[in-house]
């Protein structure tokens, strides 16, 4: 025999996990976000082809500061010439949102590379846009653009 106390503290602990579950989710979600942004800065300094292009979307469109526009082969190819090489990349203040099947991740990106041609040292001070999108159960790079600070 159900009484009205019993049914009314059931339903609220459903109600609780129904709330509680997305935001459970969001926050697995944003963890694995995290981890795929991490390994992404840590394949450009590696100038590593095959570790981008398991992180990158077939369509992905990279957008320079700039302006310049490349598909996912042109970024991998350019970023992986050996014309220069990165001594150090940074993400500060990195946020990640997770709408859906979707992830937007913004940063402040510091970055030194060094010209394989003259050895000159380049600085970068730059903000960065990621859009993440889910595949299956993986989070894959769709599209990036870089405003110069």
């Amino acid at each position: 025999m159900i009484n009205r106390r019993d049914l009314a503290l059931s339903t609220l602990a459903v109600s609780a996990l129904a709330f509680t579950a997305p935001a459970l989710a969001a926050s697995a979600d944003e963890e694995a976000v995290a981890k795929k942004v991490e390994a992404f800065r840590l394949a450009q300094i590696a100038a590593d082809p095959k570790a981008l292009a398991g992180l990158c979307w077939d369509d992905l469109s990279y957008s320079h500061s700039s302006g310049k526009v490349e598909d996912k082969a042109t970024f991998i190819a350019n970023a992986t010439d050996g014309k220069s090489k990165f001594l150090s990349i940074e993400y500060k203040d990195p946020t990640i949102k997770v709408v859906g099947p979707a992830a937007i991740v913004r940063f402040h990106w510091l970055g030194e590379q060094e010209m394989a041609a003259d050895g000159k040292k380049v600085s970068t001070n730059l903000h960065i846009l990621m859009n993440w999108q889910k595949q299956g159960d993986e989070w894959k790079l769709l599209s990036r653009a870089a405003t110069k600070l």
